[in-house]
């Protein structure tokens, strides 16, 4: 199964080759991006359902992904949320799973845990 997935970063270079990592490596399909938080909760309220997986940076150019996790609270039971961050310490872990977050990705040393997690979620039955 492919995973229908929006990806929230801000940073270009590390946008892209998550992609096209999570293309060729574990079925993803990009749905699209954004940068800010508004942004973000836009598209999210536009598309209600019309997604598996959402990424999401906590750092953004505006507002902050914690507020992109607020905003997926009332998501599918079939939804998957997980936060890609390089300050994935253990406050910030507790904090995001309180708002929901299905996990937690470091972003230097744990990209082959979300591809694993990516993987799993593609063979769940639909």
């Amino acid at each position: 199964m492919e995973l229908r997935t929006y990806v929230v970063e801000d940073n270009a270079t590390i946008r892209e080759n998550l992609i096209g990592a999570l293309e060729e490596l574990a079925s993803v399909r990009p749905l699209g991006w954004s940068e800010t938080e508004t942004e973000a909760r836009d598209w999210l309220d536009a598309h209600r359902g019309g997604w598996d997986l959402a990424i999401i940076d906590l750092f953004l150019k505006q507002g902050s992904g914690l507020g992109v996790l607020e905003a997926c609270q009332q998501r599918e039971r079939s939804q998957r949320v997980v936060v890609l961050s390089n300050y994935a310490t253990v406050d910030m872990r507790k904090r995001c799973a309180q708002l929901g977050a299905d996990a937690v990705f470091d972003k230097s040393n744990e990209i082959d845990a979300l591809v694993d997690y990516c993987l799993a979620l593609g063979q769940r039955p639909a």
